[in-house]
């Protein structure tokens, strides 16, 4: 979701979204509630993070509150790290509309923190 958000505040960045155990496919909960608010994450996929620990980056973040702790170290050239922690919708357990319910409010979460660090940070730099 985090991916999703970043890339429609700014179609310029090059975003990468990875995990340190992904899923199979982008989990349809959270693909139902990013195309509430206009953004489609149906064409992504999960991806691992060791994919990318030797590649260059300005920011690495951490989103998912255990991430922070399991995450692997980064070898590649990386200008700043942030942890900015969000609850793992996928823990979400009841009834599917109390689940979408936790996965709303994570994704307006992630919307209202990522739009702050862009309007903060990377936009402050351009």
């Amino acid at each position: 979701m985090a991916e999703g958000v970043l890339k429609t505040l700014d179609y310029s960045l090059e975003v990468f979204s990875a995990g340190t155990n992904p899923a199979q496919r982008v989990n349809p909960n959270a693909i139902k509630v990013m195309n509430e608010i206009g953004i489609d994450i149906s064409k992504c996929h999960p991806k691992r993070v060791d994919e990318f620990v030797n590649q260059p980056f300005d920011y690495v973040i951490t989103v998912c509150d255990n991430a922070k702790e399991t995450c692997p170290v980064f070898t590649g050239d990386v200008k700043h790290k942030l942890h900015i922690g969000f609850d793992d919708p996928a823990d979400a357990t009841g009834t599917e509309e109390e689940v979408l319910s936790v996965y709303r409010r994570v994704r307006d979460e992630i919307v209202e923190e990522f739009t702050a660090f862009y309007q903060k940070i990377i936009r402050e730099l351009n």
